[in-house]
């Protein structure tokens, strides 16, 4: 049976956790908010076992990888740059191209790794996220704010510290609870004093696919490292904005499979639906080869359905 190893990798001036396991073409697993390279735990060993190379960091701000202190140490270039210096750190010679599985806001910096360097990657697998076209007309969070208010998740971490004060008060391990549990197909928000759509203080009932061991060992990481990392990339949005305007309107020119949980929020977002399905997504990503919603599944979908997401990643990543 493979096993995960672990190391560390210095890239673009900041030093990288890394988890990997197998042999054979390079697949780069990113994960989103609030994660880790553990988040890709089941599909490391499966994919190891069917004769990949799996690497999955813990990004800029995350886990035992550095975190710098200023916010704007974490634009789209930044983890880009730290992507393709990971990319050069661990490809085997002669290995320009990788595979590249990604979710959630990783997902986001997934997208902008293959507008910017198509030449890199071999075929992408989103999860949950597809690419979102810039608006040359608003800002993004001018444009979450008009349609959901203050409270939403994103416009609420802008603030420097207001959010993890919130965090700090409700405790990391009901933050973490309450994220990995959310299962409304709906906006996501943050109002004082509540949790994640229900009070504090409620029970959070575990899923079978995420044990009381799972959550230990996020606790441990987010304890030590603190969520501001992570949330340093939302507060980059409306910077990447402007630093991708040179890219307004190009298309992604790499080839793609898109996986979204039929009850993921980001699904339910506003002419989302109508986006991947009415031939909105397929302008902008030519190469875009299959879209799968998954039934009954929420937004973390390959931990809720391991099995079915490495399955599904593998039938894609065969063909080339």
């Amino acid at each position: 049976m493979e096993t995960i190893k672990h190391r560390t990798v210095k890239v673009n001036g900041v030093n990288l956790h890394v988890a990997e396991s197998g042999e054979g073409p390079l697949v780069l697993l990113i994960h989103g908010f609030p994660e880790l390279w553990y988040t890709w735990r089941h599909q490391i060993l499966g994919l190891a076992a069917l004769g990949f190379r799996a690497v999955a960091p813990d990004l800029r701000g995350y886990g035992d990888s550095d975190a710098p202190a200023a916010a704007d140490a974490y634009t789209a270039l930044h983890v880009v740059g730290d992507l393709v210096g990971l990319l050069d750190a661990v490809a085997a010679e002669g290995e320009e191209k990788a595979f590249v599985v990604a979710h959630d806001v990783g997902a986001q910096m997934a997208w902008y790794l293959c507008l910017l360097r198509p030449d890199r990657v071999k075929a992408l697998v989103s999860l949950s996220l597809p690419w979102v076209p810039r608006n040359p007309g608003m800002k993004p969070l001018d444009g979450y704010r008009a349609a959901y208010g203050d409270d939403y998740y994103m416009c609420r971490f802008q603030e420097p510290g207001e959010i993890e004060a919130q965090f700090a008060e409700m405790g990391t391990r009901r933050v973490l609870e309450g994220v990995l549990t959310y299962r409304i197909p709906g906006p996501l928000f943050l109002v004082k004093g509540k949790g994640f759509g229900h009070p504090v203080d409620d029970p959070v009932v575990l899923p079978s696919w995420l044990t009381q061991k799972d959550v230990d060992y996020y606790v441990d990481k987010f304890e030590k490292k603190g969520f501001t990392g992570g949330i340093n990339y939302y507060r980059n949005m409306n910077r990447n904005w402007e630093l991708m305007a040179p890219w307004d309107g190009a298309q992604v020119k790499v080839p793609v499979k898109f996986i979204v949980g039929e009850l993921d929020l980001v699904y339910h977002m506003p002419g989302v639906k109508d986006f991947i399905h009415k031939g909105g997504f397929k302008k902008m990503v030519p190469l875009l080869e299959e879209v799968v919603v998954m039934e009954g599944v929420a937004h973390f979908l390959n931990q809720e359905r391991p099995q079915d997401t490495t399955q599904h990643i593998y039938d894609f990543l065969s063909k080339f």
